[in-house]
Parts: C-alpha cells; sequence; structure tokens
C-alpha cells in the first residue's frame, strides 16, 4: 500500500508538470487568439444597430495557462470557487487556487502517513489539507461580507447627502469610492466604472447584488430601482432604508446577547470531549490506547465524531435567528 500511494503521488506530479509544460507552448498562441478576436469585434462596431443595447463584458481568465482555463471554464463549479475568492477579495485565479488546494492535500498526506504510518490516515490527511484553503477563503469572505454591512449604512448617508446637494447619482457613486472605507469602496468603485463604461445602472446594480449577495445590498438596489421607474425622493429613500439597516444591527446585537449561552454551551459541548481525550492521553495512555488501536475504539471514534457534528449544526441552527 505505501508503495501504491508513493507511485500515485509520482504519476501525478509527473502529469502535472507534463501539461504544464506543453500549456507554455499553447500560451502565444491563445493570447495570438485573443488579439484576433478583439480586433474582430473593433471591426463589427459600425454595423452595430444604433439601438442594440451594448453589454460591458469582463474577461477573467481562471488561470494563467490558456489550455487549463480553457479546460476549467467548463465546470460551473470552478467558476463557483472564483465567485468566492472575489468576494473574499482574494486575489487569486481559481486555476493557481486549486493547485495550491492540491499541494496542501499532497502535504498533509505526507505529514500524516509519517506520522501515522497508515495509509488511511494519509487519505484523511489529503481530505483535510484538500478542504483546508477553501475553508480559510470561505472563512475571509464571510468576515469581509460583515465589514461590508457594518460600513453599508454609512455609503448610503453619503450617497443622500450627495443627492441632496444637487449631484447626479452616478456621480454620487463615484464619492463613495472616496469618502467609505473598504470593502464598500471598492465595489462601489467596480458599480461606477461599470456604468460609466457603457453598461445600464440597472445591469450595474444587480452585478453588485451578484458580488455582495446581501439582503441590505438587494433593498437599496430595489429601492433605487423603483426610485428611477416611478420617481419619488431618492434622497429621503435612501434616509429611511439607512435608518432601517441600522435598527436591524441594534435587533442582531440584543438577539447576539440573548444567544450567548446557547453559544458558550456550544464551545463546551465541541471542546470538551478533544480535551478530556487529550488530558487521558498524557496521564493514563494505556487507557486511552484501545480508542486508536481496536476495531471497536476505531468505530466508537466515528460515531463520537458524527454525533458531535451533528450536535454541533443542530445548536448552531437554534441559535442563528434571521432578522
Amino acid at each position: 500500500m505505501p508503495n501504491l500511494l508513493i507511485a500515485v503521488l509520482v504519476c501525478i506530479v509527473v502529469a502535472v508538470a507534463a501539461f504544464a509544460i506543453i500549456s507554455l507552448f499553447d500560451q502565444r498562441s491563445e493570447r495570438a487568439r485573443l488579439i484576433r478576436e478583439r480586433l474582430a469585434s473593433q471591426r463589427k462596431a459600425p454595423e452595430r444597430a444604433p439601438e442594440e443595447e451594448l453589454a460591458l463584458l469582463r474577461d477573467e481568465q481562471l488561470s494563467q495557462i490558456p489550455a487549463i482555463d480553457a479546460l476549467l471554464r467548463r465546470s460551473e463549479r470552478v467558476s463557483a470557487v472564483q465567485k468566492v475568492l472575489s468576494q473574499a477579495g482574494m486575489e487569486i485565479r481559481a486555476g493557481n487556487f486549486l493547485g495550491f488546494c492540491a499541494l496542501s492535500g499532497v502535504a498533509a498526506a505526507i505529514i500524516g502517513y509519517w506520522l501515522g504510518k497508515r495509509v488511511e490516515i494519509a487519505w484523511v490527511c489529503l481530505l483535510v489539507g484538500f478542504i483546508l484553503p477553501y475553508s480559510y477563503a470561505a472563512f475571509k469572505r464571510n468576515k469581509r461580507f460583515e465589514k461590508f454591512e457594518e460600513l453599508f449604512p454609512e455609503a448610503i448617508d453619503t450617497l443622500a447627502r450627495a443627492v441632496r446637494a444637487g449631484h447626479a447619482f452616478t456621480t454620487a457613486l463615484e464619492m463613495i469610492t472616496n469618502e467609505v472605507a473598504e470593502p464598500v469602496s471598492g465595489e462601489f468603485r467596480q458599480l461606477y466604472e461599470e456604468q460609466k463604461f457603457g453598461m445600464p445602472v440597472r445591469d450595474a446594480l444587480f452585478n453588485l447584488t451578484d458580488r455582495m449577495p446581501l439582503v441590505d445590498v438587494k433593498f437599496f438596489v430595489t429601492a433605487v430601482m423603483l426610485q428611477r421607474e416611478t420617481g419619488g425622493n431618492l434622497a429621503e429613500i435612501l434616509d429611511n432604508l439607512s435608518y432601517v439597516i441600522r435598527e436591524r444591527f441594534k435587533i442582531q446585537r440584543q438577539v447576539r446577547v440573548y444567544t450567548a449561552q446557547g453559544r458558550l454551551t456550544m464551545a463546551f459541548l465541541m471542546g470538551m470531549p478533544p480535551a478530556v481525550v487529550g488530558l487521558l492521553l498524557m496521564i493514563s495512555p494505556e487507557f486511552v490506547r484501545p480508542l486508536f488501536v481496536d476495531p471497536i475504539g476505531h468505530f466508537l471514534l466515528v460515531a463520537g465524531i458524527t454525533l458531535q457534528t451533528i450536535g454541533y449544526f443542530t445548536i448552531k441552527r437554534i441559535i442563528k435567528i434571521q432578522v
């Protein structure tokens, strides 16, 4: 089994190296193809009907290697990974990120086999090492969303003041990029640039909700679109929206206070079994050793981890209250 695992790892490394070398020779022809397509679209521009709506397209590569980029574009899951990376504010392509996940998994598998001397442990470490970078990206994404929600009322207030002072809506968007901190300024800068380079405001706002799928952003886009279609005092609408968002934050903080006991209970129940096992390993290793050596002990470990996971998600669902 160890020889089989080493052979599989060697085959993977050799295949990746050969594919990378072949792809390097393909880069020049791929760039030439992109230039020809762009020149062709520029030549066809006069033939476009005046009333035809132009769309602003952003060409986002999933990998710097053209062959890998063409392969990854066929998968919707890889595009979803790229979307998560963009929402997390990580300037890395999905192809490079997946390659890093693969290297992390292989490194974890080697370390796990070196420590445990068992193939089963190596496969578990391979899976954990592959998932760990994505978990980090999801964590950064959630933190960025929380920071955006915290600064979003300030951006709405700035927009309302600019509109009340007589500025156009698109000009007010540019003012937000200069007066509000990240990540709000970056998202509104992209919103401003998209409508500036020809994309309809409606589509640019919908792109904002796609990049930031938050309830507050959806409320904002809906309010702005209704005002643009039916009319009304935009500054007053934005003031009311900012007030509603701040009041929702107050209720959320009150909910966190009321659910503090549940969250503390969850942390205690999740941390107590590993702490007890670690303490027993230091005090009486012979007493705990059957749990890791005997097949019945393996079954009990799997059952315990499964029940712990079910309990974690159950308690989390109980204490999670939508506001």
